[in-house]
């Protein structure tokens, strides 16, 4: 369970992110403040929603990406079921055979 972090100190962690300087990397800013880099990340991309600056995903887009991939799939598995039937119909119909 991670420990839980008052809001004021996540805001100035990311207001210092926002703000470093170039060639200082998040991974410092992480270490700096004694907080693990994924924990940095996903609170720069919270920020980044929250302000608007980054369309926010919702569940129902992330359920509907799902299905939509899967549907892609089975789609693509069908094509490739299509096309080696076409392949072999065409196989016996050359002369000779």
């Amino acid at each position: 369970m991670t420990k839980p972090y008052p809001q004021e100190f996540r805001d100035d962690v990311v207001r210092v992110a926002r703000n470093r300087e170039p060639g200082v990397g998040l991974d410092q800013i992480a270490k700096d403040f004694g907080i693990h880099f994924t924990t940095l990340y996903a609170w720069m991309k919270k920020a980044e929603e929250q302000d608007g600056d980054q369309p926010a995903t919702t569940a129902a887009a992330s359920a509907e990406l799902r299905e939509a991939k899967k549907r892609i799939r089975l789609l693509e598995q069908e094509n490739e079921v299509l096309r080696r039937a076409a392949a072999y119909f065409s196989q016996a119909h050359l002369p000779g055979k």
